[in-house]
Protein backbone atom coordinates (compact mmCIF):
# COMPACT_ATOMS: atom_id res chain seq x y z
CA UNK A 1 0.00 0.00 0.00
CA UNK A 2 1.46 3.48 -0.94
CA UNK A 3 2.06 5.91 1.70
CA UNK A 4 -0.27 9.47 1.36
CA UNK A 5 2.09 11.99 -0.22
CA UNK A 6 1.63 15.72 1.17
CA UNK A 7 1.93 18.03 -1.74
CA UNK A 8 0.74 21.89 -2.19
CA UNK A 9 -1.87 22.18 -4.78
CA UNK A 10 -2.23 24.96 -7.11
CA UNK A 11 -5.33 24.83 -9.28
CA UNK A 12 -5.22 27.35 -12.18
CA UNK A 13 -6.87 27.32 -15.99
CA UNK A 14 -4.16 25.19 -17.42
CA UNK A 15 -5.90 21.81 -19.06
CA UNK A 16 -2.72 19.12 -17.89
CA UNK A 17 -1.37 18.03 -14.67
CA UNK A 18 2.34 18.75 -13.64
CA UNK A 19 4.29 17.96 -10.47
CA UNK A 20 7.47 19.56 -9.44
CA UNK A 21 9.83 19.63 -6.66
CA UNK A 22 10.79 23.11 -5.04
CA UNK A 23 12.52 23.91 -2.42
CA UNK A 24 12.23 20.78 -0.84
CA UNK A 25 8.39 20.26 -0.79
CA UNK A 26 6.21 18.68 -3.45
CA UNK A 27 3.76 21.31 -6.14
CA UNK A 28 0.66 19.29 -8.16
CA UNK A 29 -0.23 21.75 -10.62
CA UNK A 30 -3.90 21.19 -11.50
CA UNK A 31 -7.00 22.63 -13.71
CA UNK A 32 -9.55 24.45 -11.17
CA UNK A 33 -12.09 21.65 -12.66
CA UNK A 34 -10.44 18.10 -11.75
CA UNK A 35 -11.53 16.52 -9.02
CA UNK A 36 -10.03 15.93 -5.99
CA UNK A 37 -9.64 12.06 -6.33
CA UNK A 38 -8.12 12.26 -10.06
CA UNK A 39 -5.43 14.51 -8.51
CA UNK A 40 -4.95 11.96 -6.03
CA UNK A 41 -4.57 8.96 -8.02
CA UNK A 42 -2.09 11.49 -10.22
CA UNK A 43 0.27 12.01 -7.04
CA UNK A 44 0.12 8.41 -5.97
CA UNK A 45 1.02 7.41 -9.56
CA UNK A 46 3.85 9.84 -9.43
CA UNK A 47 5.09 8.78 -6.07
CA UNK A 48 8.44 6.86 -7.23
CA UNK A 49 9.55 10.04 -9.00
CA UNK A 50 8.55 11.82 -6.20
CA UNK A 51 10.16 9.90 -3.77
CA UNK A 52 13.53 10.11 -5.78
CA UNK A 53 13.49 14.17 -6.37
CA UNK A 54 12.67 14.58 -2.62
CA UNK A 55 15.81 12.58 -1.93
CA UNK A 56 18.32 14.50 -4.60
CA UNK A 57 16.87 17.97 -2.92
CA UNK A 58 17.62 16.86 0.77
CA UNK A 59 20.93 15.73 -0.35
CA UNK A 60 22.03 19.00 -2.02
CA UNK A 61 20.88 20.70 0.87
CA UNK A 62 22.64 18.89 2.96
CA UNK A 63 25.70 19.62 0.72
CA UNK A 64 24.87 23.09 0.46
CA UNK A 65 25.34 23.49 4.49
CA UNK A 66 28.26 21.97 4.74
CA UNK A 67 30.21 24.36 2.18
CA UNK A 68 31.55 27.49 3.94
CA UNK A 69 30.77 30.78 1.89
CA UNK A 70 33.43 32.29 -0.27
CA UNK A 71 35.95 34.26 0.96
CA UNK A 72 36.68 37.76 -0.55
CA UNK A 73 40.14 36.79 -1.34
CA UNK A 74 38.55 33.64 -3.35
CA UNK A 75 35.45 35.94 -5.23
CA UNK A 76 38.90 38.28 -6.03
CA UNK A 77 40.74 35.68 -7.29
CA UNK A 78 37.54 34.08 -9.37
CA UNK A 79 37.20 37.34 -10.63
CA UNK A 80 41.25 37.70 -12.07
CA UNK A 81 40.24 34.48 -13.50
CA UNK A 82 37.13 35.16 -15.21
CA UNK A 83 38.60 38.69 -16.41
CA UNK A 84 41.53 36.36 -18.50
CA UNK A 85 38.81 33.19 -19.82
CA UNK A 86 35.54 34.89 -20.49
CA UNK A 87 36.57 37.90 -23.06
CA UNK A 88 38.69 35.05 -25.30
CA UNK A 89 35.84 32.79 -25.29
CA UNK A 90 33.59 36.04 -25.73
CA UNK A 91 35.57 36.56 -28.91
CA UNK A 92 35.62 33.45 -29.98
CA UNK A 93 32.08 32.93 -29.75
CA UNK A 94 31.78 36.35 -31.60
CA UNK A 95 33.49 35.73 -34.32
CA UNK A 96 31.31 32.16 -34.58
CA UNK A 97 28.00 33.71 -34.37
CA UNK A 98 28.95 36.70 -36.29
CA UNK A 99 27.88 39.59 -33.72
CA UNK A 100 29.84 42.67 -31.89
CA UNK A 101 29.77 43.12 -28.36
CA UNK A 102 30.39 45.85 -26.11
CA UNK A 103 32.02 46.08 -22.59
CA UNK A 104 32.42 42.92 -20.46
CA UNK A 105 31.54 43.14 -17.12
CA UNK A 106 32.66 40.10 -14.61
CA UNK A 107 30.35 40.29 -11.12
CA UNK A 108 29.78 38.23 -8.29
CA UNK A 109 25.91 37.79 -8.23
CA UNK A 110 22.92 35.97 -6.89
CA UNK A 111 20.31 35.97 -10.10
CA UNK A 112 21.95 35.81 -12.79
CA UNK A 113 24.98 33.48 -14.60
CA UNK A 114 25.12 36.35 -17.51
CA UNK A 115 23.36 39.21 -19.26
CA UNK A 116 23.45 41.71 -22.18
CA UNK A 117 21.98 44.55 -22.48
CA UNK A 118 20.83 46.54 -25.41
CA UNK A 119 23.88 48.20 -26.30
CA UNK A 120 25.82 45.19 -26.37
CA UNK A 121 27.22 45.21 -22.62
CA UNK A 122 28.41 41.76 -21.39
CA UNK A 123 27.84 40.55 -18.13
CA UNK A 124 29.04 37.67 -16.48
CA UNK A 125 29.02 35.42 -12.96
CA UNK A 126 32.26 34.77 -11.94
CA UNK A 127 31.02 31.65 -10.40
CA UNK A 128 31.25 30.40 -13.94
CA UNK A 129 34.63 29.71 -13.75
CA UNK A 130 34.00 26.82 -11.02
CA UNK A 131 31.39 25.37 -13.96
CA UNK A 132 32.89 23.26 -16.48
CA UNK A 133 34.52 25.05 -19.85
CA UNK A 134 31.31 23.69 -21.68
CA UNK A 135 29.07 25.17 -19.42
CA UNK A 136 30.75 28.66 -19.70
CA UNK A 137 30.55 28.24 -23.53
CA UNK A 138 27.02 27.52 -23.06
CA UNK A 139 26.70 30.77 -21.17
CA UNK A 140 28.99 32.62 -23.41
CA UNK A 141 26.94 31.66 -26.43
CA UNK A 142 23.74 32.50 -24.93
CA UNK A 143 24.49 36.16 -24.43
CA UNK A 144 25.80 36.54 -27.65
CA UNK A 145 23.01 35.05 -29.16
CA UNK A 146 20.65 38.19 -28.08
CA UNK A 147 22.99 40.61 -30.01
CA UNK A 148 20.92 38.72 -32.75
CA UNK A 149 17.36 38.46 -30.61
CA UNK A 150 16.74 40.21 -27.56
CA UNK A 151 14.40 37.71 -26.20
CA UNK A 152 14.02 34.10 -25.02
CA UNK A 153 11.86 32.96 -28.42
CA UNK A 154 11.76 29.86 -30.21
CA UNK A 155 14.25 32.15 -32.91
CA UNK A 156 16.88 32.95 -29.99
CA UNK A 157 16.94 29.22 -29.46
CA UNK A 158 17.60 27.99 -32.70
CA UNK A 159 20.47 30.58 -32.96
CA UNK A 160 22.16 28.97 -29.44
CA UNK A 161 21.16 25.62 -30.79
CA UNK A 162 23.76 26.03 -34.26
CA UNK A 163 26.71 27.01 -32.09
CA UNK A 164 25.64 24.43 -29.26
CA UNK A 165 23.51 21.70 -30.11
CA UNK A 166 24.03 20.14 -26.79
CA UNK A 167 23.11 23.71 -25.24
CA UNK A 168 20.10 22.14 -22.72
CA UNK A 169 22.63 19.48 -21.36
CA UNK A 170 25.26 21.83 -21.27
CA UNK A 171 22.98 24.61 -18.88
CA UNK A 172 21.21 21.36 -16.72
CA UNK A 173 24.61 21.61 -15.10
CA UNK A 174 23.74 25.16 -13.68
CA UNK A 175 20.28 24.05 -12.76
CA UNK A 176 21.78 21.06 -10.52
CA UNK A 177 25.06 22.80 -9.33
CA UNK A 178 24.60 26.36 -9.45
CA UNK A 179 22.49 27.11 -6.24
CA UNK A 180 24.80 25.60 -3.84
CA UNK A 181 27.70 28.32 -5.62
CA UNK A 182 25.72 30.95 -5.17
CA UNK A 183 24.70 30.14 -1.66
CA UNK A 184 28.13 29.98 -0.85
CA UNK A 185 28.24 33.94 -1.55
CA UNK A 186 28.63 36.30 1.29
CA UNK A 187 25.25 37.57 2.41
Amino acid sequence: MTKKIKYELIRSRRTTMAVQIKEGKVIIRAPYSLPLSAIEAFAASHEAWIEKHLKEAEEQEINRQKLPPFTQEELKTLKERARQIIPLRVKYFAGQIGVTYGKITIKSQRSRWGSCSSKGNLNFNCLLMLAPMEVLDCIVVHELCHRKEMNHSPRFYREVLKICPDYYERHKWLKIHGKELIDRLPQ
